[in-house]
C-alpha cells in the first residue's frame, strides 16, 4: 500500500474514532434523559393517585 493510503487510511479511522465516541456520548446524555423522563412519568402518576386519595378522604371528613 503506497504512503499515501496509510495516510488517508490513518485519518479515516482517527475520523470514525471519532465519530464513534461523539456518538457513544451523545448516546449516553439521551439514555440519561430518558431515564429522567420515566422516573419523572411514575411520580406523576404516583402523585395523582395520593392527590386523589387524599381528595376522597378530605370528602368523606366533610360529609360526617
Amino acid at each position: 500500500m503506497p504512503k499515501s493510503e496509510k495516510k488517508l487510511s490513518k485519518e479515516f479511522e482517527k475520523k470514525l474514532d471519532l465519530l464513534i465516541k461523539r456518538f457513544n456520548e451523545q448516546k449516553g446524555i439521551i439514555d440519561f434523559y430518558i431515564k429522567r423522563e420515566r422516573e419523572w412519568k411514575k411520580d406523576k402518576v404516583l402523585h395523582k393517585k395520593e392527590i386523589k386519595s387524599l381528595l376522597k378522604e378530605i370528602k368523606k371528613s366533610n360529609d360526617s
